[in-house]
């Protein structure tokens, strides 16, 4: 272990350390690059200047390698964060709406309150204790709504505790329904199994954590990945994935979780066109390294981001 003596250094300084490094900016751009670090941050931008360096240990850029290169990249990685962003929220409302219409037309609209509804591993008083905090918290007219008019039950009903949840709560909550039954009949509403679901909503969960974080999603290796079906087949991208560089673990990469978005949004919505704007975002950005996503190079030939729900048919059954 050694003590950390790194030194804070200016936008300026930033820019003439990547010049000594081999970066290709002309004194033009020098005025225009130093704004971009200003405002960006040289620590959050130098995650895209990696695969611009030879990989020594001074850091030294490739020959050729041009600021714009590295801008471009970060500009690329925002508009994908953007656009799995807006696929995750319909996907969360969709997983909300029918955890809630089956429990509760099952239950009653108060089921979350009896913890026999949950494994026994489960924290439910902690659940309970998180309902009562989001409902003293909260300003949605719903609740104070409830809270004014009603004495019994105390907590409002299952719609409107769905709807404050956080979507890593409600993750959990599906994650430790006491009955497989229930399990299975919420994941079927959205074209697959309680396995995969279960898998399926964590990974989304993390992914939207790093979206509304701003954290970088090209060339991530996925702490949470999803699982992927036993028996994929052409319900699902080919399988396995092969990459030109054999180091790179697809699986752990953000093409299966694209995947998993793009399947969840033809359950929810069979007409949308999310697939055809996450390939024209691909198609603007053709320098954009499709290996560090875990994508092979010939993906948008997959029958799969082709389909329709009804060419499909039923998946994963």
């Amino acid at each position: 272990m050694t003590v950390y003596s790194k030194q804070p250094l200016r936008p300026s300084q930033h820019v003439e350390q990547w010049r000594r490094r081999g970066l290709e900016l002309a004194e033009s751009e020098r005025e225009r690059a130093e704004h971009y670090l200003a405002v960006i941050g040289y620590y959050r931008l130098s995650a895209y200047t990696l695969p611009f360096q030879l990989g020594n240990p001074d850091h030294r850029f490739r020959p050729g390698t041009q600021f714009e290169q590295i801008l471009d990249l970060y500009r690329f990685d925002r508009e994908l964060r953007l656009l799995v962003l807006d696929a995750i929220e319909r996907i969360e409302v969709a997983i909300r709406s029918q955890l809630n219409n089956h429990m509760s037309c099952a239950y009653g609209t108060h089921w979350y309150l009896d913890e026999k509804h949950f494994d026994g591993k489960y924290d439910h008083k902690k659940l309970l204790s998180d309902v009562e905090r989001s409902c003293r918290r909260s300003s949605e007219a719903f609740v104070r709504h409830y809270r004014s008019k009603y004495t019994e039950p105390r907590l409002p009903p299952s719609w409107m505790v769905t709807e404050m949840l956080t979507y890593g709560q409600l993750s959990r909550v599906y994650d430790n329904l006491a009955s497989f039954k229930d399990q299975k009949a919420i994941a079927r509403s959205l074209g697959t199994t309680a396995e995969l679901l279960r898998s399926w909503a964590h990974a989304i969960s993390y992914l939207r954590n790093l979206c509304a974080h701003h954290m970088r999603l090209w060339n991530r290796v996925l702490a949470n990945a999803p699982k992927t079906p036993k028996h994929p087949g052409s319900n699902w991208i080919r399988w396995p994935i092969r990459l030109d560089d054999p180091g790179i673990e697809a699986q752990k990469r953000l093409y299966p979780a694209l995947a998993v978005i793009e399947y969840l949004l033809q359950a929810v919505n069979p007409s949308s066109t999310w697939h055809l704007r996450f390939k024209e975002l691909m198609d603007r950005y053709p320098g954009v390294s499709r290996t560090h996503m875990g994508m092979p190079m010939d993906w948008d030939s997959d029958p799969f981001w082709r389909l329709t729900r009804e060419q499909a048919g039923a998946r994963h059954d």
